[in-house]
């Protein structure tokens, strides 16, 4: 079935969102980041990818697909944002990792950092587990939102403190489905 291209515009919870970044852009994208990936564990062995979700589970899939060589995946699952456009800053493990993590290579993957507290509240918690190796991904970062210092080794792309919606980033639980990157009209 060949891709139906993004609208430029969408409607969630009744308010408008414009087009930010099509999924070619996305794609092209994950695919350098799967590219460097590949070249930074070639000597290691293996990654295990730790998607956090709900969010990062679009992002996660598709990067692993772009790594070439073998790779796992597991999930953790967080909640910070509830049904809000902000973070609550409390942060909140609905699901840990199933894996073994002692002495195995891990890179957290999430949709977004915005805060950073999910991401170094999951960074925390991997690092007691003694793993050879931990480093963090996400596809978007909000350098400007930043409450807490946590290092990202794979950032898709950095972007303002913007209101973002679609591929895995919810606004309610609603239009993680969108190929694209949506940003609220009235932001964009």
């Amino acid at each position: 079935m060949p891709a139906v291209a993004a609208p430029d515009t969408v409607t969630c919870r009744g308010e408008r969102f414009q087009l930010y970044l099509d999924e070619d852009t996305i794609q092209a994208r994950i695919l350098e980041l799967g590219q460097q990936i590949e070249a930074d564990y070639a000597e290691l062995g293996p990654p295990i990818l730790i998607g956090v979700l709900n969010g990062a589970f679009m992002f996660t899939a598709d990067l692993m697909r772009a790594i070439p060589g073998d790779c796992e995946v597991d999930f953790y699952k967080l909640s910070s944002y509830g049904d809000a456009k902000t973070s609550s800053g409390q942060v909140t493990e609905l699901k840990d990792v199933d894996a073994k993590l002692e002495g195995r290579h891990v890179i957290v993957v999430e949709d977004i950092v915005d805060t950073g507290l999910s991401m170094r509240y999951v960074l925390d918690q991997i690092a007691t587990r003694n793993p050879a190796s931990l480093r963090a991904a996400t596809l978007l970062r909000k350098p400007d939102a930043a409450k807490v210092d946590v290092e990202v080794d794979y950032v898709g792309f950095d972007i303002d403190n913007l209101f973002v919606i679609g591929y895995g980033l919810d606004y309610g639980q609603l239009a993680r489905n969108l190929r694209a990157i949506y940003v609220l009209e009235e932001e964009g």
